[in-house]
């Protein structure tokens, strides 16, 4: 409580610094080394406390928060233990230059360097994850580390930052006034180079605009639609980026990731201009970074990203930009890039539309659930701006081909490829936007890394929908177990739980599909529970990915 003499203690004034900063949610685990900053949440009720059941599931639904709103998530983890089991979600925000700030309890100062309980130096532990990592000792410095903090999770290259809290620096009392509001920093690009930008586009005979990264908005999206579709120039995204173009534009021409359309590979390679726009083209974005020649691209690329560190560090761009995606696809859409070539490059943007149309369409497989049809009636079922979250597993490989994606931050992924993302995803998806429809599609291995957040999503009736593809294998790791080690199968079989039953015990809705006929009519009454709920769909082990099956791997290598 704040005293007479207008004093507060470290943790009240680290509330109200989170407050100022306009902090609407914390996910959290409970921990004694921050029962005081616990405390002085129950005086400021305008910061909502989810309390989560692993600090593993916490920082997931943190990261999905600073996803979802642009804004650093905030998560609340206790030392040791906690704080190693929230390192997942670090990751996650790092790779996926999500804004983030992990809050963690520490030991009491006096006990420094004596391996007391739970000690761990997390400028040590948290160094490669992490964009800044530092331990608050003063609390009239409280503050100062707020402000740098939401500065540094969101300039440049957005990421995670992690501050330590000694527990006796929470309950000291300090005299420190607060700090004002951080404010955002944006990097604008240079009129030459977006005019240089628009002058390359126009005189380029198969341009293509590559999309991905953070700080993008629907607008965003919208004004890059107009100008793809004023230059004739197909657009396509980065891994896990899908909803960043609409997949049902005239110039939507696929996305580049796992099982990518080879139509689009061979677009990539014959592009004689890459218009890159905030993405970095990571590993999984350039098929092992192989898609594109390095250092030196053979198409004039540009690059736009903004993090300076990031321009040249793997490929040599022809033009480097350093400036905020928002920033220059507004300036150059400003712009009159009329092509030079325009009947030609429409032809090409027709049939960059069209090759991606045909890679969704549906396929057929052994057994009575066709995966691909259960995909497109999610499509045809789910409103148009429901959010589909998913973590890892050769599952993802299925709704990345066959869903389309229509509205910004209607995908909520890791670039990352963590297990057990989709399900805390989903239900921070589901508290930030209640009235939105949220689903989760999971592998069976990957819903089992955070199950038991079926039960927060029960607690604060975060009414999600979680499909369990289930076939009772870790399935991508059985891919590259038989292409390697045909036949010698080992530490990729699972006994699973009855799914359903789960459900039930927490007290969700369940329903369990073994044919594709069936999936409508449980994602309809799934719709309708008004609760979580839970489909368990029925895959055959031998079905791997669209294009590969157990023996079909076994068979290439006889």
């Amino acid at each position: 409580m704040t005293t007479e003499n207008n004093s507060r203690s470290g943790a009240e004034v680290l509330i109200d610094a989170l407050k100022i900063n306009s902090v609407e949610r914390i996910f959290c685990i409970p921990g004694e080394s921050y029962l005081a900053a616990l405390d002085a949440l129950f005086d400021r009720s305008e910061i909502d406390l989810v309390v989560c059941r692993n600090e593993g599931g916490a920082a997931y639904m943190s990261e999905a928060e600073g996803k979802l709103t642009g804004r650093p998530g905030v998560c609340f983890v206790t030392r040791g233990p906690g704080a190693t089991n929230a390192s997942g979600g670090l990751h996650v925000a790092l790779q996926d230059s999500t804004p983030m700030i992990l809050l963690i309890g520490q030991i009491a100062r006096k006990d420094t360097d004596r391996e007391a309980f739970q000690e761990i130096d997390y400028r040590r532990m948290f160094s490669e994850v992490a964009k800044w990592v530092a331990q608050i000792d003063d609390a009239d410095r409280i503050p100062e580390y707020l402000n740098r903090a939401f500065s540094v999770a969101t300039s440049g290259r957005p990421g995670p930052v992690v501050l330590a809290l000694p527990e006796d620096m929470l309950t000291d009392s300090t005299d420190s006034g607060d700090a004002g509001r951080w404010q955002a920093v944006k990097t604008s690009p240079a009129a030459e180079d977006v005019r240089q930008t628009a002058d390359m586009l126009a005189i380029a005979e198969r341009p293509l605009i590559i999309v991905g990264g953070s700080g993008w908005s629907d607008d965003l999206r919208l004004r890059l639609q107009d100008f793809a579709a004023a230059s004739e120039i197909p657009v396509v995204n980065s891994f896990r980026c899908q909803d960043f173009f609409d997949n049902e534009h005239p110039n939507y021409g696929g996305d580049l990731g796992l099982g990518v359309n080879p139509a689009l590979t061979r677009r990539v390679d014959e592009a004689d201009c890459l218009l890159v726009i905030g993405a970095r083209l990571g590993e999984m974005t350039t098929a092992g970074f192989s898609l594109i020649e390095i250092p030196c691209p053979r198409q004039d690329m540009i690059h736009i990203y903004p993090g300076a560190e990031e321009l040249g560090h793997v490929y040599q761009p022809k033009l480097a930009i350093n400036a905020s995606s928002d920033r220059f696809v507004t300036a150059l859409a400003q712009l009159q890039s009329i092509p030079q070539n325009a009947e030609a490059r429409r032809q090409r943007v027709t049939q960059a539309h069209q090759d991606y149309l045909d890679w969704n369409r549906s396929i057929e497989v052994e057994g009575e659930l066709q995966f691909s049809d259960v995909i497109h009636s999610m499509r045809k079922q789910l409103p148009q701006n429901a959010i589909v979250c998913n973590g890892a597993g050769n599952n993802t490989g299925w709704l990345h081909r066959f869903f389309r994606y229509r509205e910004y931050r209607t995908q909520l992924a890791p670039t990352s490829g963590t297990m057990g993302y989709g399900l805390p995803a989903a239900i921070a998806a589901s508290l930030r936007y209640p009235h939105r429809c949220v689903v989760a599609v999971t592998g069976d291995g990957d819903f089992m890394m955070n199950a038991q957040e079926l039960a927060t999503a029960m607690q604060y009736r975060a009414n999600i929908i979680v499909i369990v593809v289930n076939n009772g294998i870790y399935a991508t790791i059985r891919m590259h177990q038989e292409r390697e080690y045909p036949e010698r199968v080992i530490g990729t079989d699972m006994v699973n739980p009855d799914f359903v039953a789960l459900a039930e015990a927490h007290g969700a809705h369940g329903e369990r599909v073994h044919k594709s006929e069936q999936f409508e009519a449980a994602l309809e009454r799934c719709m309708a529970a008004a609760k979580p709920a839970l489909i368990e769909i029925q895959l055959d082990p031998n079905i791997l990915t669209p294009s590969a099956t157990v023996q079909s791997l076994r068979a290439a290598k006889k």
